[in-house]
């Protein structure tokens, strides 16, 4: 039973916005282990990824094995445990997109920036991942800049996006 108090868990500073707002989801989900993933997403959409001690605190708070919370994180490729940088670059590698270029478009970003797949930049402004497939096969070599999904992509279009977003960000 709720008393609708905040749990006493010490981990995380609670003045921090993104604790509270961590802290609204999980009692609004009435700290159901059922919720774990809708909590997760939450996490990471306030932090970016998941640190170590944002899931201890999740564990906690759900009474759940740490195992079972590390478990549902590794196992589903849209969570991770590390920055994956302010602007991401997520290429396709599945079949359709491999066959019609994928592997070109990763060594061009590694050409560019220095990057290979599951590397962020040192000052954190770009990250660049791999998936086996983001169901987009229609429109191979497909890749995701920023949430938004790239058709039929050529390497030196991707490079000139992903300079641009960069320059752009600094201008800010």
């Amino acid at each position: 039973m709720s008393t609708g108090k905040t749990l006493p868990i010490a981990d995380l500073p609670q003045d921090d916005p993104r604790v509270k707002q961590l802290n609204v989801k999980m009692k609004k989900e009435g700290y159901k282990p059922d919720a774990l993933i809708e909590i997760l997403h939450n996490a990471q959409n306030s932090y970016g990824h998941l640190p170590l001690n944002v899931l201890q605190y999740i564990s906690k708070a759900l009474k759940l094995p740490p195992s079972r919370v590390f478990g549902t994180v590794s196992f589903y490729h849209f969570f991770s445990m590390k920055s994956k940088g302010e602007h991401t670059c997520l290429v396709c590698t599945g079949t359709a997109c491999y066959v019609k270029g994928a592997q070109k478009l990763l060594d061009s970003i590694e050409g560019k920036f220095g990057l290979k797949q599951g590397q962020v930049s040192e000052d954190g402004k770009l990250g660049v991942q791999a998936a086996r497939c983001i169901g987009a096969c229609g429109l191979a070599p497909a890749a995701i800049v920023d949430d938004e999904v790239q058709a039929k992509v050529i390497a030196d279009e991707l490079i000139a996006k992903l300079t641009s977003k960069l320059e752009a960000h600094e201008q800010n």
